[in-house]
């Protein structure tokens, strides 16, 4: 049996969807599709069979029936076992405790900025600030859509948080940008790179007149 830890993020997306009721992989997806979970997981149908029947394999979910649209093929339901409640309880309790450190990528981007001019840095910036703005306006009107339905907020909490991350990101950007532009931080000229520094011709080994 798997360890808990060796769960994929994936994985728990699998096991909690399987946790509210029996479903096919493809019923699966457009579950999580419909709930917009693909900003929280990487989805793909392909990968999300694999993860389903690794899940199998483990024991964590077991076949529960089959079923026939039409002319296509026959598509196997499945549903999560005792096994699998316990390891996604665990792996939940787990990401709930333990921060970790995911390597986020924008945080790396900002600590070598310095290699990019002030007006490039700030151009950038400026074209992140808008897309963070397109998705926290997509986030407000799915808390709306939401809360219209009348779903309990437990079920959706991430959407809040994920708002909080975004508001606080935007601040920060907001503040760097104005530093910039004011002059508050320094910010040098980078360093031209090797190819475009300009070399002395070299000396003739040859002898000379």
């Amino acid at each position: 049996m798997p360890k808990a830890a060796d769960l994929t993020p994936l994985g728990v997306a699998a096991l909690a969807l399987l946790a509210e009721g029996p479903m096919h992989p493809y019923e699966m997806y457009q579950v999580l599709m419909a709930r917009h979970e693909d900003r929280l997981v990487k989805v793909r149908p392909g990968t999300l069979y694999h993860a389903v029947g690794r899940l199998a394999e483990n024991g964590l979910v077991e076949a529960a029936g089959t079923e026939r649209e039409g002319n296509r093929p026959e598509r196997t339901t499945y549903r999560i076992t005792s096994a699998g409640h316990e390891a996604l309880d665990t792996r939940l309790q787990d990401m709930l405790a333990t921060p970790i450190n995911e390597y986020p990528t924008f945080p790396h981007a900002i600590a070598e900025a310095h290699h990019l001019p002030a007006e490039v840095v700030a151009e950038l910036l400026e074209g992140r600030l808008a897309a963070l703005g397109a998705d926290l306006d997509f986030l407000q009107q799915a808390e709306v859509a939401v809360t219209a339905k009348g779903l309990e907020r437990k079920y959706w909490i991430d959407v809040t948080y994920q708002q909080a991350m975004l508001r606080t990101e935007i601040s920060w950007i907001r503040e760097l940008l104005a530093e910039l532009r004011s002059g508050q931080l320094p910010w040098d000229n980078p360093q031209p790179t090797p190819s475009a520094l300009s070399t002395k011709p070299k000396e003739s080994l040859g002898k000379r007149s």
